[in-house]
């Protein structure tokens, strides 16, 4: 997954939680980038049609803008899966922020293979608490 994948799965959550147009100050906060960072990326963004941009009213994904988050996400979900599983990683949040823009379409593919993807990935995604909601109930329970 690549920064520009990142930036569409995050404006995707904000679309998700806000039920419209993401601004540019909660996808900069969502990502822990600088305001002006994340209105160049969504500039280039828009340069390749995967958003519309509106000035003052913000940021709505083109419908292949929302494949590729959706497919971000879901690799998200995924790797996150992974780290609590099968590598019991305690701080599992943090180190899937560092290892999504590293680890591949492929290798992702590979790890869904260890953990048995479901279906309904990533709609089970809870954004409030950046967690696949697969892994809510194991969370609870370890607490």
């Amino acid at each position: 997954m690549n920064t520009a994948d990142q930036y569409l799965k995050a404006i995707y959550l904000v679309q998700e939680q806000e039920d419209g147009p993401a601004s540019t100050g909660d996808v900069a906060d969502l990502l822990e980038v600088s305001p002006a960072s994340a209105n160049e990326m969504i500039g280039k963004l828009e340069s390749q049609e995967l958003l519309d941009h509106e000035k003052y009213k913000g940021v709505d994904l083109t419908d292949e803008g929302i494949r590729r988050a959706r497919l971000s996400l879901q690799n998200y979900c995924i790797i996150q899966r992974f780290l609590v599983e099968v590598l019991e990683v305690q701080e599992f949040r943090e180190e899937a922020k560092q290892l999504e823009g590293v680890i591949d379409e492929t290798v992702a593919e590979r790890l869904d293979t260890i953990i048995d993807r479901e279906p309904q990935c990533p709609d089970c995604f809870n954004a409030e608490e950046d967690v696949c909601g697969l892994l809510e109930p194991e969370l609870e329970a370890s607490d």
